[in-house]
């Protein structure tokens, strides 16, 4: 069973404490300094990154086999290496984008 983790909020404003990525031309915060997890994630200009994503929250969950989890499901984000020690992927499920993680 996916085990819920945080809620994605793209935003306009900087927030506190923002961490870069890259990759995803995305600043974010970490979800766990938020009561209710929230990570906020205010992108770039020429993000990558889908524009549901960029426009839309998402919801994420930790699973144990991310691989077996994407099977029949419609991907937006390919699986990569979000940290040294977590996988991550991105599904959209009834219209709803949907993270997938798991530890490495």
């Amino acid at each position: 069973m996916p085990k819920f983790r945080h809620v994605g909020v793209p935003v306009k404003k900087k927030r506190p404490k923002e961490m870069y990525v890259a990759g995803g031309k995305v600043h974010i915060t970490d979800p766990g300094a938020s009561p209710f997890g929230f990570e906020y994630l205010r992108f770039e200009k020429g993000s990558p990154l889908p524009r549901k994503l960029q426009k839309e929250p998402h919801i994420a969950y930790e699973v144990e086999d991310l691989k077996a989890a994407l099977k029949g499901r419609d991907v937006i984000v390919r699986p990569f290496d979000a940290t040294p020690t977590l996988r991550v992927a991105f599904i959209v499920v009834d219209g709803v984008a949907v993270e997938l993680m798991q530890k490495v």
